[in-house]
């Protein structure tokens, strides 16, 4: 809220406000800023504040004026990394629809989690919130390996090129649950599963490479294979899995060398894979020479049963990836990947070239932790009091009239306002909400009325009935 009491004027609040969106990349190059008219009923304030404003934004170089245009963030703002994060390689996706860049890309989101914008619950953060996470069993298997004699075992060489022996076993016991058939030989420990998408990739793609990914999809995944130099394909996802006609299209069109699927609670929509389109995916892949990548990402919330393509494979095509961060700590980044037994020389190569090896300490303790059933028995606890929050922020939601493009299920919901959810989230923000708009899920940024939330920091009546009022504002 603007304060009138405050040291600074109105207007100087507004522009450091802006000014803040804009370095944070909240407000990212080339966006455009609300007319001064939208601008002021929305901060209720006078027109000749906002004209203030903008004027000391356009002295301090942030933004720019276009003739009979209004005022948007200056272009040069953004670094030769950033342009990477904003894909224009991508093929145009099989609707034809016209592209645009949106004004809250990947890293702002990743940001805004990093730093919180309020002390309010986020609906567009990507993780369970603390308190969900605590426990204590994780500071006792690092107590575990903390003694002197193993510390210096371990710490003062480098560990095992692939990770942590005792971790590649208990991995492998965990997957062939989920009837991934990998032996220990078969997994590489990584900094996470996003380490281990990026391992993958730089050893089976080059510059110019054509890669199939599914659409929706994590903005993330299509701003890292941008920035190395792919082209993305966007597969539609459905229900029961990829558009299997885009799918063949594109392997016959373009030979592409990779399919990227979360073929389980699919982020953002929550879509799980049938066993009629695994097959499909399997013969195509088979047919036209690609590799497929399944990020399980989130199989600790997901039933054990649930249709992997992996499994199915027997790691043949497939590679499969996963990791810890969401279930229990993000900040440990412990991931990995599973193999087919000719590509893994090749995958520890690139993870050697890039990170040499990986914390023993962390995987040693995440080896324990697995190994006890700690995380097991953790997990199911989590499923649990996630399932009570997602009845809860379903009910807000319909209660609010929102409507859910997608099943509820897992951790996200996938939601329809029915307004621009980009020009909605710089709206939500001044009520001190990070949303996820649609148009972040898409390889070729367009206007969309979605948006994710996180079933976990959608508890609030408050967040519902603010979100309602400004969609109703968007409107008129």
């Amino acid at each position: 809220m603007l304060m009138k009491n405050s040291a600074q004027s109105l207007a100087e609040q507004l522009a450091v406000r802006f000014a803040q969106r804009i370095r944070d990349r909240l407000l990212a190059a080339g966006a455009r800023l609300p007319s001064v008219r939208q601008c002021a009923q929305q901060q209720g304030v006078s027109p000749s504040t906002v004209v203030g404003a903008y004027d000391q934004l356009l002295a301090q170089g942030l933004v720019e004026a276009r003739r009979n245009r209004g005022f948007f963030v200056r272009e040069s703002l953004q670094s030769p990394a950033e342009y990477a994060l904003a894909p224009s390689k991508s093929v145009p996706d099989p609707a034809g629809a016209p592209a645009h860049r949106a004004p809250l890309n990947a890293t702002a989101l990743i940001r805004g989690m990093f730093h919180g914008i309020s002390d309010k619950p986020q609906p567009g953060m990507g993780v369970l919130p603390q308190e969900w996470l605590q426990t204590t069993f994780l500071s006792s298997a690092v107590r575990r390996f903390c003694n002197a004699k193993d510390m210096n075992a371990f710490s003062l060489q480098y560990g095992e090129p692939a990770g942590d022996a005792g971790l590649r076993r208990a991995v492998s016991n965990r997957l062939q649950t989920l009837a991934v058939q990998a032996t220990p030989e078969q997994i590489i420990t990584t900094i996470g599963a996003t380490h281990a998408l990026d391992i993958v990739s730089r050893t089976l793609l080059r510059a110019g490479d054509y890669v199939m990914v599914e659409e929706p999809g994590w903005a993330v995944e299509f701003a890292r294979l941008d920035a190395l130099g792919m082209r993305i394909l966007p597969v539609p996802r459905r229900a029961e899995g990829p558009d299997l006609e885009v799918m063949e299209r594109y392997a016959a069109e373009h030979a592409p060398k990779l399919f990227v699927s979360v073929s389980v609670l699919h982020n953002p929509t929550g879509f799980c894979l049938s066993p009629a389109s695994a097959h499909r995916i399997l013969q195509l892949a088979n047919r036209y020479n690609f590799h497929v990548v399944e990020d399980d990402t989130y199989s600790h919330f997901a039933s054990d049963h649930a249709t992997r393509l992996c499994a199915l494979d027997g790691l043949q095509r497939t590679i499969y990836v996963g990791g810890f961060a969401k279930i229990l700590a993000p900040n440990w980044r412990v991931g990995y990947l599973a193999a087919p037994g000719n590509l893994v020389e090749r995958l520890l190569d690139t993870k050697l070239l890039s990170t040499l090896t990986t914390p023993a300490l962390l995987e040693k303790a995440l080896a324990w932790c697995v190994e006890q059933g700690s995380i097991r028995r953790h997990a199911e606890r989590i499923r649990q009091r996630l399932e009570g929050a997602r009845s809860r922020s379903v009910a807000l939601a319909q209660a609010h009239g929102f409507v859910f493009a997608a099943d509820p299920v897992g951790i996200f919901g996938w939601v329809d306002t029915g307004v621009d959810t980009d020009a909605l989230s710089q709206r939500m923000l001044d009520e001190g909400y990070l949303l996820a708009p649609g148009a972040l899920f898409h390889a070729e940024r367009r206007p969309s009325s979605l948006m994710r939330i996180n079933f976990a920091t959608t508890q609030e009546p408050l967040f519902w009935s603010t979100l309602q009022r400004l969609c109703a504002e968007q409107r008129t």
